[in-house]
């Protein structure tokens, strides 16, 4: 049945995010001083910039554990790169495809742009990658 959850049972998805030290990073500090719930499996990652992701530590954290990765984008805010966004995006398209090759399912992997004031979309966007998560069960080689 479609959008079921497969053998879920008590799992409890842990996702690792990608987030930027001066963009992403204090919106989603803002969401925890401001007490708003998302999992605690969520583990958070700051980096300068959300360009310098590399494709295979994606598959690296996925392979070592987390079942899915979430890239907290500088968007049009970053302050290193004009063209962040268009080379954040090729990063994720990049990270997928290497996904799928080495036999995942490329929607463990999710990017958004999160501002310094977007902790309540960052809150959404992780209840809802931990929906998506649930449905696709723990995270395993597909074939």
């Amino acid at each position: 049945m479609e959008g079921e959850i497969k053998d879920a049972g008590d799992f409890r998805p842990k996702i690792l995010v990608f987030s930027t030290n001066n963009i992403s990073d204090p919106g989603i500090d803002l969401a925890g001083s401001s007490h708003m719930h998302y999992s605690p499996t969520v583990v958070v990652i700051p980096l300068p910039c959300s360009s310098g992701i590399k494709p295979k530590w994606i598959l690296y954290a996925i392979e070592k554990g987390f079942d899915g990765v979430f890239i907290a984008a500088d968007g049009t805010d970053c302050a290193y790169l004009q063209d962040c966004s268009d080379r954040t995006a090729r990063i994720t398209t990049e990270a997928q495809n290497l996904l799928k090759k080495n036999g995942y399912d490329p929607q463990r992997l999710k990017m958004a742009a999160i501002c310094s004031v977007c902790a309540e979309p960052f809150v959404n966007y992780m209840k809802d990658f931990y929906k998506t998560l649930r449905k696709l069960g723990p995270v395993k080689k597909e074939g």
